[in-house]
């Protein structure tokens, strides 16, 4: 069994089948550790689920995007915020109601998930308190640990800030830094390069190899729509 990460999908069928594609991906065999943000952006939110479904050991992480989404799958509240950050790129995936099994799979995400002494998270998480007493917008939408890595990392400080042996991010596009590749500060991923984004792309990467596997630009896959930059 091989396990993998991936990065921000954000309604990118095509991109995810060529990251699979590309990997080899066995979906009965190898594990698949997704950070979230699958909604909001590119026009095949609903496939993408479908797609992700099919792999027996799936882990599936709560992003900031998936929890407005998950609002509209069980209550239908569509805020402005979130139309205008790609939620009606969602919204059109569908037609007719959501399928019970992609409302279970979004109720059911975790907010992190540990792997030996690896974190996965989406957002990122305070280091002082325990994770187990962090609340869900901290794993959500903070970026402070991101940003403190990427501070050292800058400053050619290369020490661990986590205590843990590796820590794997979404939520920050690395396109954000002048890069398409995944990027390590000190022992954070940053693992979202920018595939909701024109120009950008979906990564994916060995855990165990840190070999990465990624799509075409994800623009190219959709010529006919802006991802999250409508």
């Amino acid at each position: 069994m091989q396990r993998y990460v991936i990065g921000d999908i954000h309604g990118a069928h095509k991109a995810l089948v060529e990251c699979f594609k590309n990997a080899s991906f066995d979906r009965d065999q190898d594990l698949l550790i997704c950070l979230g943000d699958v909604c909001d952006g590119w026009p095949e939110v609903r496939k993408v689920f479908d797609e992700l479904l099919t792999v027996r050991n799936l882990i599936y992480i709560l992003g900031n995007h998936d929890k407005w989404a998950l609002d509209w799958f069980m209550y239908h509240n569509s805020s402005p915020v979130w139309t205008t950050q790609g939620g009606n790129a969602t919204i059109g995936s569908y037609e007719g109601e959501v399928p019970e099994d992609h409302v279970k799979l979004l109720s059911g995400a975790r907010l992190f998930y540990r792997l030996e002494d690896k974190v996965f998270v989406h957002g990122g998480f305070n280091p002082e308190i325990p994770l187990e007493k962090q609340g869900e917008h901290t794993f959500l939408w903070d970026r402070t640990l991101v940003f403190r890595a990427i501070e050292l990392h800058e400053d050619k400080v290369n020490r661990n800030i986590t205590g843990f042996d590796e820590v794997y991010v979404g939520h920050t596009p690395t396109i954000n830094f002048g890069s398409l590749e995944p990027l390590r500060v000190c022992e954070v991923n940053l693992m979202d390069t920018g595939a909701g984004w024109p120009g950008g792309v979906l990564t994916m990467m060995d855990i165990d190899s840190k070999e990465i596997v990624q799509s075409s630009p994800v623009d190219s896959l959709y010529p006919d729509y802006d991802g999250r930059g409508t």
